[in-house]
This record gives structure tokens, C-alpha cells and sequence, in this order.
């Protein structure tokens, strides 16, 4: 019982992420958004920390959650919360749910890791769905567009699966995430001067800041820990298929918190890149 909540829990906190973002964004650009989100969730995770006493990472691991939390956290997060300055919540969590396919690429590219034909169609349909969501969004996908911009932040979160890999092992993927969140969070600190003030200015409506809030403890702080709950009793790879729920739950907490209807395109290539995510989970490896 507790597991399932882990996971229903799991998959409503990380689909809020992209209506909420959508709705701080009409204060916060997209760079301090993100250090007041990640300095939010830094304060539970050091709590944790403090408390758990896990494993204290060597110096290479040390460097290595520094690259984790560069690419995962400061990277990932100021791409999409530039890209959704322009895309829909729905097409954004649409793109970011093609993160299992870019990871199982790069895996088989930089890893050795086995990808068969079904694999290479499954990625191909996939990107078509894409470019079919792309397709509806302003600048479609054209550099430096909405849509690219998310796109980027997908590649640089399947980059951090990747260097995260080794280090789970090690010290587990709680404790991963957690020291990972915390050099974000360390990582994001130039930017955080300029969200305090508009906070403290009053700069920034109450929804805003409430959202700011939110971003921090529910999908950040507390959706990973019950990710990892959920992992650790049910598999990575059984878990795994539970996300495929996040981009239309995200695309239906859009509609209902801040209004936004998905066009045709946003559904029609959502669902194509979600055909191709699991033929490559389910037929591309070998």
C-alpha cells in the first residue's frame, strides 16, 4: 500500500512541476526561479542529511556529484524553465518523458550498451512525435526556441542519468539525489540574490511565491524521496512505467490550475513520442 502512494505521489508531484513552473514564471525569470526552487529543497535535503548520516562521498565522487548537480539540476532546470517561457506545461512534460529514450541512446553510444533495430525505430517515432509537438509551439524548433530549450533540458537530464549510474551503487539513489540536489542548489546561489529581492520587494505576487515554494518541497524534495521508495519496491524497470501517467496528468493539472488547453499537435505528438519511449523500453534493448 505504501508503495503505491509512493508512486501516485511520485507521478502528481513531478507532473505539478510544469504548471507551476508556467505560473512562477509570470514573476521570477528563468534562472533565479530556479535557484529560489532548488534553495527551497536544499533546506529539507540538508535536514536529511543531517539526520541520515549517509556515506560522505570521496573527492573524485565529490566531483562527481558536483557534475551530477551542474548538469541535472543548474543546467536541466534553467533550459526548461527557459523553454516554458514559451511552451505549454502539456508539450514540455511531453518532451521531457522522451528522457528514457535520449539515456538509452547515450548509453549505447558512450556505454557499450546494447540497442537493437526495435530500439533505433522506437527513438524515430519518438522524435516525429516531438517535432509534431514543436510544430505548435512558438519558433517550433527552430535554435534557441521554447521547444529546443526543453528538448535540451531532457538531453541534460538522460547526461545525468548516465554519470549518476556508478555512483548509486555506492552510496544508493537517495542519497545520490540528495547530494546532487545540494550542489544544484550550491551551484544556482548567484541567482539567488535576485530572487530574494523580488521576493522581500514584494516584486513578486503571492501565487508566485507560493509556486516558488511548492516547486521546492513537492516535486524536488519530496518526489525523489518517494521515487526512491518506489524504486527500491518495485524495480527500476517496473517503476519506470508509471511515468508514462506523468505528461497527461501535467497536461490535465495544466487545464484545471492555470487554464492552458492542449492544441491537437501537443496530444497528437505526445502520444506518438510516448508509442516510441516504450517500444525502446520494452523492445530496443537487446
Amino acid at each position: 500500500m505504501l508503495a503505491a502512494l509512493s508512486v501516485a505521489f511520485t507521478i502528481l508531484a513531478w507532473a505539478s512541476a510544469f504548471p507551476l513552473i508556467r505560473v512562477a514564471l509570470r514573476d521570477l525569470a528563468p534562472l533565479p526561479l530556479a535557484a529560489a526552487r532548488f534553495a527551497v529543497a536544499s533546506l529539507l535535503v540538508t535536514a536529511w542529511l543531517l539526520w541520515k548520516r549517509p556515506a560522505r562521498p570521496t573527492l573524485p565522487h565529490m566531483l562527481r556529484f558536483g557534475a551530477c548537480g551542474m548538469v541535472g539540476i543548474a543546467f536541466y532546470n534553467a533550459l526548461l524553465n527557459g523553454g516554458q517561457q514559451t511552451v505549454t506545461a502539456g508539450a514540455a512534460s511531453f518532451i521531457v518523458n522522451t528522457v528514457p529514450i535520449i539515456t538509452a541512446v547515450l548509453a549505447a553510444l558512450i556505454l557499450g550498451e546494447r540497442f537493437n533495430r526495435w530500439g533505433w525505430i522506437g527513438t524515430a517515432i519518438s522524435f516525429t512525435g516531438i517535432g509534431l509537438i514543436a510544430s505548435s509551439q512558438d519558433g517550433s524548433f527552430s535554435f534557441g526556441a521554447g521547444a529546443s530549450l526543453v528538448f535540451a533540458a531532457a538531453m541534460c537530464q538522460a547526461v545525468y542519468f548516465i554519470l549518476q549510474r556508478s555512483l548509486v551503487p555506492h552510496y544508493g539513489a537517495l542519497t545520490c539525489t540528495a547530494y546532487t540536489l545540494l550542489a544544484g542548489a550550491l551551484l544556482l546561489t548567484p541567482w539567488l540574490p535576485e530572487a530574494l529581492h523580488a521576493v522581500l520587494l514584494d516584486t513578486t505576487s503571492s501565487t508566485a511565491t507560493w509556486s516558488v515554494a511548492a516547486l521546492g518541497i513537492i516535486p524536488a524534495a519530496l518526489g525523489y524521496a518517494a521515487w526512491s521508495y518506489a524504486l527500491g519496491y518495485f524495480g527500476a524497470a517496473r517503476a519506470a512505467n508509471f511515468l508514462y501517467l506523468v505528461p497527461p496528468i501535467a497536461t490535465g493539472l495544466a487545464f484545471v490550475l492555470i487554464g492552458e488547453l492542449p492544441g491537437i499537435f501537443t496530444l497528437a505528438g505526445g502520444a506518438v513520442a510516448i508509442i516510441g519511449v516504450v517500444l525502446v523500453n520494452f523492445r530496443g534493448r537487446a
